[in-house]
């Protein structure tokens, strides 16, 4: 009895010192919880930003954790190219009843066995490497899909970062625009009082003022959601600030280049590729179950009831019907394989479309900051001219509305026009799979 009780403890522990090294790896892997990774007041760059989101960001976890159970699918078909060892044991313990009258004592006995089995797939006409195969391919998708997360969660944070940069840049302009009218009315007023102006100036410049001051605060208000939105896209609620960055630097790739370049490193369809090649040794794996298999087992035993010995055989398992079962499975695997090779190539017609779309957009953005920034600079000339024509008694306040709009209204197209560039490029790296 305690041979087969070192016989059993030595495969648990076996078996422990297995699966702890690889249970450790997988953690490794998937990755902790996130460290707190932001000092209060911090400038955040657009790369501290990506940094932090990446870190954060639940999907990008959930990713991960999805590429490892992949990784660890692959393990377990690889299972089939190596023996299959059991243990067994059974004690049993027996004690009668009390005699009665008319029946026989018996006594109390102990009775003990241990087994161990090992069997042995010899061949399968291929069923386990196509098996393994199709895992390596899901695999292989399951790290695309954690490429495709991570250029997702990237272009969402360049949106939020700029959307919030433009907001700034907004309640900046709102707020000069209410120092301009402040000033006018100042004007204005000063005017009035030595009679050179009627009341209606005055009167028009604090509606302006009132007018100024309700678009300040729409934009104060639009800002603060869009630092939530930055929150979000990083996985963050911090006191923190942002690097004001909206230069403009031209990218040098062309419409071809980059339609070709997005083919080659599309996450999303390199994914969908290796699904579909899962899907091919699918298809394999199922066709085997028209072959018959060879396998081999050894089992030794001990007890107190019989004598200690070996048991070696070989099996060999042919199938000869099996209500269509294989028939059907091989059906459904070829159909699977070429739903997704149809879904990769409406992914390729998609990935054209997505290109095409971005690198427009981007040339139209690149196009309006030239004459976004002429329109500020003679806007600014047409305020200062009409704000002279004003002071010196030969305009009208109609005229100095018009310019300081006008150029308020300038100077927000800058800022849209470049932040439109800014945001068409980052759609232009995500459609193309990655940086340029």
């Amino acid at each position: 009895m305690r041979s087969a009780k070192n016989l059993c403890l030595f495969g648990v522990a076996t078996i422990l010192s297995v699966m702890s090294p690889a249970y450790s790896v997988a953690q490794s892997q998937a990755g902790g919880e996130p460290s707190a990774i932001i000092a209060k007041g911090e400038n955040l760059s657009l790369q501290k930003c990506v940094e932090i989101a990446l870190e954060r960001q639940p999907a990008i976890r959930a990713a991960a954790n999805s590429r490892v159970a992949a990784e660890s699918r692959v393990g377990e078909a690889k299972a089939g190219y190596y023996p299959q060892i059991n243990l067994s044991g059974v004690y049993t313990q027996a004690r009668p009843m009390p005699a009665s009258p008319g029946f026989p004592r018996y006594q109390s006995y102990q009775q003990y066995s241990a087994n161990a089995t090992l069997s042995q797939t010899i061949f399968d006409f291929g069923k386990t490497p196509a098996l393994v195969d199709a895992q390596k391919y899901g695999a292989e998708a399951a790290g695309y899909d954690e490429e495709n997360a991570r250029n997702s969660i990237v272009y969402g944070v360049n949106v939020a970062y700029y959307s919030y940069l433009q907001s700034r840049r907004n309640v900046a302009v709102g707020r000069e625009t209410v120092s301009q009218f402040k000033n006018h009315l100042d004007v204005a007023r000063s005017s009035f009082e030595v009679g050179t102006r009627p009341r209606y100036d005055v009167t028009k410049a604090e509606v302006d003022l009132s007018n100024a001051k309700l678009a300040l605060i729409h934009a104060e208000n639009y800002q603060r959601l869009a630092k939530l939105n930055l929150d979000n896209a990083m996985g963050v609620s911090a006191d923190y600030d942002i690097v004001d960055d909206l230069s403009f630097q031209k990218v040098g790739i062309s419409a071809e280049d980059a339609v070709i370049k997005a083919i080659q490193n599309r996450p999303d369809l390199r994914a969908l590729e290796a699904r579909t090649n899962a899907a091919e040794e699918s298809v394999e794996a199922a066709k085997s179950g028209y072959y018959p298999s060879l396998s081999g087992s050894a089992q030794y035993s001990v007890g107190d009831s019989l004598p200690d010995g070996w048991n070696v055989g070989l099996t060999l398992t042919v199938p000869f019907f099996s209500g269509f079962s294989t028939v059907y499975t091989v059906r459904e695997s070829r159909a699977n394989r070429e739903v997704l090779s149809s879904n990769a190539e409406q992914l390729r017609l998609s990935v054209y479309n997505d290109v095409q779309q971005a690198y427009l957009s981007m040339m139209e953005a690149e196009e309006k900051i030239p004459s976004a920034e002429l329109s500020v600079k003679l806007a600014r000339e047409n305020m200062e001219i009409a704000e002279g024509r004003y002071k010196e008694g030969v305009g009208t306040p109609i005229e100095v509305t018009d310019a300081q709009v006008t150029f308020s209204n300038a100077r927000t197209a800058q800022i849209q026009s470049l932040v439109d560039y800014k945001l068409s490029r980052a759609a232009l790296e995500k459609a193309i799979g990655g940086k340029q």
